[in-house]
């Protein structure tokens, strides 16, 4: 079986005899691939890390649980909403040139958000910083994709699907790390200026060692269908999040009850885009191409269940098992080291095995689960971090033998001028999932704590992970049985 290569995006212009073929795009260099995976990984990180500093944030900012989930929600939903936006601006402006605003900006709002005097301070720096995310991670994708070409940009997807899982664990064993040194007495603020220093050290890197590259056809951005996915993003995501911590008020039913509508109406502006010729937002013909269609089908499902199992997670071991924030964070490093080897061994295996490495993956991840879910049965209240390792290692090994394979999926069957709005798409859909997880699943296990206490609560969180890894499993059934 021969692996067919992602498709490139080459700058292209029509081909006459007055006008030369412009020259080949730059290619990334290593320190340039290594300074774009930093990037990717800072909004990625900041997605968890401020989970273990919840309760520090809590007491030091007085904060209510609607305004502690708010802290945590309005950095998602902001990034979500904005992501595909990003990337077509990048497509506009230049993709490198919006790398280094995005990291200009996230640097900035960082510091705000660890100079914040208060909660509510806190909550719209957050908002901001997931606005700046969003500038910045749809470069990553889109200057891989044009400035690599063949095995090297194999590799390069790998290790991007390697940085969005590991990075994820990672923030919230940094996060750990951070509140528990207490660096000059700065406590939880510390999880924010962490990222000050690293976005100037990537931003000088990038000036130097990431290329320029931009759409050779750009179009104008699609504002009703930007505006549209905003509001539909808004209101499903801020009421699952919000309603339950608010006591469930008018607004956030009023919210839910407008998503559907909200959302029929970007499918109708989008189609009639595309139909009169006119450049959609989100292309609907990319889902009519199968590896697009069937990679966000087990992408949604997987981003949900990942995005909830993190969040809950951490709110159960600091207030059920009494963990400090470094304990916390740390039980989670064996899932970062297996879920980063086993993204590494992906492509190999998929070039083998076919479909059998992401239902393997699956059948692993749920098998991890069980693990940890009789662990913490059988131990509770007094399960040690070591007695946790074995399940969280299974569980990351299962984890990163499905996730980069799926964004490998997703962009290889990819038109060379759809490449970049395809890859916007689908780190857009990645990410709505992990809010929606920690909306739907981390809603679930704080609804069930003041009856069913922490313990059974976060057993009902790590079953119903199961359930949607069992579905995941399924739909890995109607992959092709071998994958280009």
């Amino acid at each position: 079986m021969s692996e067919t290569p992602i498709a490139t995006v080459v700058p292209d212009t029509p081909s006459t005899a007055a006008r030369p073929r412009p020259p080949a795009a730059p290619l990334l260099t290593p320190l340039g691939l290594l300074t774009v995976l930093l990037g990717a990984a800072l909004p990625m990180i900041d997605f968890f890390i401020v989970n273990v500093a919840l309760p520090t944030i809590d007491r030091d900012l007085h904060a209510d649980p609607a305004t502690l989930e708010m802290i945590v929600a309005g950095y998602g939903v902001a990034y979500a909403t904005l992501l595909v936006l990003g990337g077509r601006l990048g497509d506009m402006v230049g993709r490198r040139r919006l790398f280094l605003w995005g990291l200009a900006a996230f640097g900035l709002t960082s510091l705000a958000c660890g100079l914040a005097p208060d909660a509510w301070t806190l909550v719209a720096a957050r908002v901001a910083q997931g606005a700046a995310a969003a500038l910045l991670l749809p470069q990553v994708l889109a200057t891989i994709q044009a400035a690599t070409t063949g095995s090297r940009r194999a590799r390069a997807v790998s290790l991007y699907g390697g940085t969005a899982g590991v990075s994820s664990a990672l923030g919230q064993v940094l996060g750990g790390l951070l509140v528990t040194v207490d660096l000059a007495g700065s406590g939880w603020r510390a999880v924010f200026l962490v990222n000050v220093p690293i976005a100037a050290v990537a931003l000088l890197l990038a000036a130097r060692t990431v290329p320029e590259s931009r759409s050779p056809h750009p179009s104008r951005v699609d504002i009703p269908g930007t505006a549209l996915l905003a509001v539909s993003m808004v209101a499903l995501l801020l009421p699952l999040t919000e309603g339950r911590a608010a006591g469930w008020p008018l607004w956030s039913w009023l919210l839910l009850a407008l998503f559907p509508f909200a959302a029929g109406a970007f499918l109708l502006v989008e189609r009639r885009a595309e139909r009169t010729g006119r450049t959609p937002l989100i292309p609907p013909s990319l889902l009519r191409i199968p590896s697009v269609r069937s990679g966000l089908t087990m992408i949604v499902p997987f981003s949900v269940g990942f995005g909830g199992f993190m969040f809950v997670i951490a709110v159960a071991l600091q207030s059920g098992l009494h963990y400090g924030p470094l304990a916390a964070g740390m039980s989670l490093f064996p899932l970062c080291v297996a879920y980063f080897l086993a993204s590494l061994a992906g492509p190999r295996l998929v070039h083998r095995f076919g479909r059998k490495v992401i239902i393997t993956g699956s059948v692993i991840q749920g098998t991890g689960l069980v693990a940890l879910a009789l662990t913490v049965h059988a131990g509770w209240p007094t399960v040690p971090v070591a007695a946790l390792a074995p399940s969280m290692a299974v569980l990351g090994l299962g984890q990163g033998l499905v996730l980069p394979v799926l964004l490998r999926i997703v962009l290889s069957e990819l038109p060379v001028t759809q490449a970049g709005v395809g890859g916007g798409v689908m780190v857009t859909t990645q990410q709505s999932g992990l809010a929606l997880g920690v909306a739907t699943l981390g809603t679930l296990f704080l609804a069930l704590l003041p009856s069913a206490g922490i313990r059974d609560g976060f057993l009902a969180a790590l079953l119903t992970q199961l359930a949607i890894v069992v579905g995941t499993t399924l739909l890995g059934l109607r992959l092709p049985r071998t994958m280009r």
